[in-house]
């Protein structure tokens, strides 16, 4: 009966995560933010796995042709064992959706990869820097070997030199910190499980916040990139882009933009942006909090996967000594 009642919470643990995610992007220092809630995801995602595992296996072993396989009691099994058929049937049948999902996005995000570092290799010139000339003002960095930032002449003129400091120095950081890997995880782990995608639209978010803190760093001026984040926006608004992009670049306006008129990603950046930076060192803060609570919900579901796990062993032990 316990492992009934355990084997079902890991299934649970990612809606507290989900309903956190934006309150700790928003809070959180932008790079710790993004490496705790990718992690937890991550974690999260394999564990909700795993109790299906438990619930689809507890089901098998009480069906008579598994018990002669594996040389134990079907009868001990059936009545110590409290997951219905019904329950085991429905947890195979969601964990095989869920591994389908998984592999479907990794490929998918492997062929987004593939496609920006063919991109990248088959732009022109040797430089990182990239400018095409087009009217449509875009700004992004393309993974590769090695990674560039394609710069089209229409965000150039939009852009005064200050601005374009600020822009390249954002674009340069999604390069050097390997972003577009965050982004990657993120959605396998939403494709695992769906409950997590409040948590995928957050890293978005704070992956944009990390390279924004990093431009400021090398502008030593937070103004400045608020500004170009404005004006890169504003002009992106008036002239659209229509170009198809691999789904591993990242830009200046993130990967989705959003009309400045709903409260979208940009103007919470460039708030973020005006207001005083936070840092990861701010003692009894948030983030020793922060770490604390992922360590709990993600242990607390360890914990309860791996006891279902140890007890359905156990019956299966005790099965195999009838």
């Amino acid at each position: 009966m316990l492992m009934h009642l355990l084997v079902y919470l890991p299934l649970l643990f990612p809606l507290p995560a989900a309903v956190a995610a934006r309150p700790l992007a928003d809070r959180l220092e932008p790079r710790l933010a993004t490496w705790l809630l990718t992690t937890c995801a991550l974690a999260l995602a394999a564990l909700s796995s795993a109790a299906l595992g438990v619930l689809a296996v507890a089901g098998l072993v009480r069906w008579s042709p598994a018990a002669r396989l594996g040389n134990w009691s079907s009868a001990t099994v059936r009545a110590g064992d409290s997951v219905t058929m019904i329950e085991a049937v429905a947890a195979a049948v969601v964990l095989t959706a869920a591994a389908a999902a998984g592999v479907r996005m990794f490929w998918r995000r492997i062929r987004a990869l593939a496609a920006a570092t063919l991109e990248a290799a088959c732009l022109p010139g040797h430089d990182r820097l990239v400018l095409v000339d087009e009217d449509a003002p875009e700004a992004y960095a393309l993974p590769g070997l090695p990674g560039r930032v394609v710069v089209s002449t229409g965000m150039l003129a939009a852009l005064d030199d200050a601005d374009r400091e600020a822009m390249l120095a954002h674009e340069a950081a999604h390069l050097r910190c390997h972003h577009y890997a965050f982004v990657a995880a993120i959605h396998l782990a939403v494709a695992v499980n769906p409950l997590l995608k409040p948590v995928a639209t957050a890293v978005t978010y704070t992956v944009e916040r990390w390279a924004d803190e990093s431009a400021a760093t090398v502008c030593r001026d937070r103004r400045q990139v608020a500004r170009a984040v404005g004006k890169a926006a504003l002009a992106t608004a008036k002239h659209p882009s229509r170009r198809r992009l691999p789904g591993a670049v990242l830009g200046l306006l993130g990967r989705r933009r959003t009309p400045l008129t709903t409260p979208g990603p940009v103007p919470r950046r460039v708030a973020a942006l005006l207001a005083a930076p936070r840092t990861s060192m701010l003692l009894l803060n948030h983030p020793l909090l922060s770490l604390a609570a992922a360590a709990v919900l993600v242990g607390s579901s360890a914990l309860c996967a791996f006891a279902a796990a140890h007890d359905l062993h156990v019956l299966l032990k005790l099965a195999g000594a009838s």
